[in-house]
């Protein structure tokens, strides 16, 4: 029966996973070690700055182990969304990582990067063509949202994978790129049923987290074959069941029942999950149906501004009593203050936002429960154009709040503790994301050139 046996190392490189488990699942004999390396969970500041969310050393212990465990068994290692947002600058980030494990291990290798980021004139002609099209809740797309974007990158699908594969490559790390077709690939490759090749891409992009209790991150394995696959965990202390692998559908997805990748839909109405032991599960049923345009869908960040907070605590019972009006009167205040030190042109300079600790502050208007405990924290916070600004405006914001009175004071009283000194915390610039927009390219590799190298050590 023909079949692809894959590894998934864990769900984001740098998130760790046990040496025991990769051994364990090496002796299963996978056909290739796959892991993603990024994500939007965190917001848009990796994309934006070009920060990574691990550390160099946290990628650099996951990744050794892979390539270690690799090139032993001269099996590809692919990794895509390098270093969290898949930019370029991320991208030679991890690269590098590469290359230095290489060189201190004596690896020798044939290496495809695989690049994400977009060229900004070519996006601009892509949308006066009007190849770009918006998904749901979109926000407004011009050139000038183009030109202000700090990086742009587009969500790689099978193909360049499939690519470097076929152009010899040992290591493929990838810019931004959809989480499953870092999976899915190998087993497109091989012709396997596309259905089964991306719903087990779907619940292995994940690592171990369609575990029934997923208590660390760490490593899964599959097996793909035409008519179904199976996942069984090659840690001891985990399992799955149909439940949990079922349930891995919902994560990160609008649909319960569709995926939707670059080539089509993956849809899964008519999955059946079967438990075939205590711990493994078949899954089976699922249909793929190609796309009549293959689409790529675009992630972009932009400069917001600058940001200073100052995060205090209020237990006065009679403030409590009156939280709301006290907050709103007490904003109505700070801001004429600014304006009476900035004049009323700064109004379109700053932001100034309030979050209550305790009291929505997680859920917000949907937040069915609405008793306040003996206590909430307040996170004041301002955006403003430059750092300067923003900390210059919280220094007031900080002491009106800190002594705002309620009708039931006499004298001057502080409602409000601050934990730090000074109470204002820069927090640097700060990004939000500009696109949820998808191109149409005229092949699946133009928006992904691939730079080849041979590494040797």
């Amino acid at each position: 029966m023909k079949e692809v046996r894959v590894l998934s190392a864990t769900g984001m490189l740098g998130s760790g996973f046990k040496e025991d488990t990769i051994r364990r699942a090496m002796e299963l004999r996978p056909h290739f070690i796959g892991a993603d390396s990024g994500s939007t969970d965190p917001g848009p500041h990796y994309l934006g700055s070009g920060d990574s969310m691990f550390s160099s050393a946290a990628y650099k212990r996951d990744l050794r182990l892979m390539l270690l465990a690799g090139r032993s068994a001269k099996i590809p290692v692919i990794v895509g969304s390098a270093c969290t947002s898949g930019s370029d600058i991320h991208l030679e980030r991890l690269v590098g990582i590469a290359r230095e494990i290489a060189r201190e291990e004596k690896l020798s290798f044939r290496l495809g990067a695989i690049h994400s980021e977009q060229n900004k004139d070519y996006l601009k002609r892509k949308l006066r063509d009007g190849m770009i099209r918006p998904l749901e809740n979109a926000p407004h797309l011009d050139e000038s949202v183009i030109d202000r974007s700090t990086h742009i990158v587009g969500m790689a699908g099978a193909e360049p994978f499939v690519e470097a594969l076929e152009q010899g490559c040992d290591v493929v790390i990838a810019g931004r790129s959809s989480d499953t077709s870092i999976f899915a690939a190998v087993p497109v490759m091989h012709g396997i049923n596309p259905a089964s090749a991306w719903h087990a891409a779907k619940i292995m992009e994940c690592g171990a987290a369609c575990m029934v209790q997923r208590k660390y991150p760490d490593c899964n394995f599959a097996i793909v074959r035409d008519d179904h696959f199976i996942i069984d965990a090659p840690n001891p202390d985990f399992y799955c069941d149909p439940d949990s692998v079922a349930s891995h559908n919902l994560y990160e997805n609008a649909s319960p029942y569709e995926l939707i990748e670059p080539s089509g839909i993956l849809d899964t109405r008519q999955a059946r999950y079967e438990a075939i032991s205590d711990r493994a599960v078949r899954v089976s049923g699922s249909t793929f149906r190609k796309s009549d345009q293959y689409t790529i869908k675009l992630e972009g960040a932009e400069l917001a501004g600058y940001q200073s907070i100052i995060i205090g605590t209020v237990r006065d019972p009679l403030i409590l009593r009156q939280l709301d009006p006290w907050l709103t009167q007490l904003l109505v205040t700070a801001k004429q203050r600014i304006e009476g030190i900035y004049g009323a042109e700064i109004e379109k300079k700053y932001r100034l936002d309030l979050r209550v600790i305790g009291k929505n502050a997680t859920m917000g208007s949907m937040e069915p429960e609405h008793q306040i405990g003996h206590e909430v924290g307040l996170l004041f916070q301002v955006t403003a154009q430059t750092q300067e600004l923003a900390t210059s405006i919280m220094k007031s914001v900080s002491h009106i709040a800190v002594h705002f009175p309620i009708p039931e004071w006499s004298g001057l009283i502080t409602s409000i503790a601050y934990p730090y000194s000074p109470a204002e915390i820069q927090r640097g610039a700060t990004y939000r994301f500009n696109m949820n927009h998808v191109v149409v390219p005229k092949t699946p590799l133009e928006m992904f050139p691939i730079e080849y190298s041979d590494v040797r050590f």
